[in-house]
């Protein structure tokens, strides 16, 4: 039996890295997956084969998360061509990193706009299918620097804790509608973006993690079948870190 057969998920930013990692997963996993990306027209196509050829349904949607009018309509589209909403992964985010010292308003606000305000955006155009269906699971993705702070990432930090102060708020006001609201903070994950780094500073990276190594798209794609699926049905308000033992 496949955990989420049947079930339709949304999931944003999912042209690559985390994002398409969790696609990949859910969809092997029974899901139907509708995804958004901003620009990769390519790779969204790509990948809404290779989730098709899974035996799902499966749909890219080129749409912004930030802007509160897009998520609307996408939530609304994904209705009338799935039937329903199941499951939401908040995944679109972006940095924009310096030193507090150096960093301009545009960035502060643009890393708030799209990775904390598009979660809002989404949850808020989701619940009202959820609650008439009487079920839902909402994941959104914070960071370990959400959990503990990093110097450099005032930003990226101060959205990505936001995200958790939100989901338990959700947790709180929408537990009785059998509606979960959690949070997956990952740690060090290895993806297209890190493989661009300096060898050596990824090597010192994972010397520092207890299990010693990056994790793996895949790695936080179970985490968020385990939260999407029936087995965590009386698991909602939680954060868990997904991080090899980095904040242990």
């Amino acid at each position: 039996m496949k955990l989420l057969e049947g079930k339709t998920a949304i999931i944003t930013g999912a042209s690559r890295g985390i994002g398409r990692g969790i696609a990949k997963v859910f969809a092997e996993q029974g899901a139907n997956v509708a995804f958004t990306y901003s620009s990769s027209v390519e790779a969204a196509q790509e990948l809404e084969k290779e989730l098709s050829s899974l035996g799902v349904k499966a749909k890219g949607y080129q749409s912004n998360a930030a802007d509160f009018d897009q998520a609307q309509e996408l939530a609304a589209e994904v209705l009338k061509e799935f039937g329903s909403i199941d499951i939401l992964i908040n995944n679109a985010g972006i940095t924009k990193d310096n030193l507090l010292m150096r960093i301009s308003e545009e960035d502060f606000d643009k890393v708030i706009e799209v990775n904390l305000k598009s979660v809002f955006n989404l949850t808020k155009a989701v619940i009202r299918p959820m609650m008439k269906q009487r079920k839902g699971s909402i994941i959104n993705m914070s960071s370990v620097v959400g959990v503990k702070g990093n110097a450099g990432q005032t930003n990226y930090a101060a959205s990505k804790a936001g995200i958790i102060g939100f989901s338990k708020s959700v947790a709180l006001e929408l537990g009785s509608r059998n509606i979960r609201s959690n949070v997956i903070a990952p740690g060090f994950i290895e993806t297209e973006m890190t493989a661009k780094l300096d060898e050596a500073t990824v090597d010192g990276w994972r010397k520092a993690i207890p299990l010693k190594r990056g994790g793996t798209p895949e790695d936080v794609a179970n985490a968020c079948v385990f939260l999407a699926s029936d087995m965590s049905a009386y698991i909602t308000g939680q954060t868990i870190n997904v991080d090899g033992g980095m904040l242990t």
